[in-house]
């Protein structure tokens, strides 16, 4: 679904839509949270538009989504925790994702953790040589960030 982000966005709207009817909760209370493609997924809700107050990203994808116009605003409050040693998102790969959140005119905020590769938050990650390791340190501030995030968004 990389290839293909409007058919990605497309079910993420379905997913978000049944979620709201079955729970009864609205756009006011809905924030979508994801971890490596489902970061990217989560900022692609935010991307696109979608019925979410706010999105959080961790160890995500920047990839820019190449389906939706150019001066496309971000209404969606936007947290991403990220590895700065994450092979799958460079830094470069970072300063495109907040030059391209600013440009849209997000409230965003993104923290960059040092010495802090792919897969941070889960602990059966123990691949260092390929830049994916488990970092309890970071797991516990980057959750620390999602509840202040959640707090402050959803109340």
């Amino acid at each position: 679904l990389v290839s293909d982000r409007a058919k990605l966005q497309s079910r993420l709207a379905l997913s978000i839509a049944t979620a709201q009817k079955e729970t009864g909760i609205d756009k006011s209370k809905t924030v979508g949270i994801g971890y490596c493609f489902g970061g990217l997924c989560a900022l692609d809700e935010a991307r696109a538009g979608l019925d979410v107050v706010g999105v959080v990203s961790f160890h995500g994808l920047f990839f820019p989504a190449d389906n939706l116009a150019d001066d496309k605003k971000i209404t969606a409050k936007v947290l991403i925790q990220h590895g700065y040693a994450d092979p799958m998102a460079l830094p470069d790969a970072m300063v495109g994702v907040c030059d391209e959140l600013t440009k849209a005119g997000a409230d965003w905020q993104l923290t960059a953790y040092g010495h802090t590769g792919h897969a941070f938050t889960n602990k059966g990650a123990a691949d260092p040589e390929n830049g994916m390791f488990y970092s309890p340190t970071v797991d516990a501030r980057s959750w620390n960030a999602l509840s202040a995030f959640l707090s402050e968004v959803i109340g």
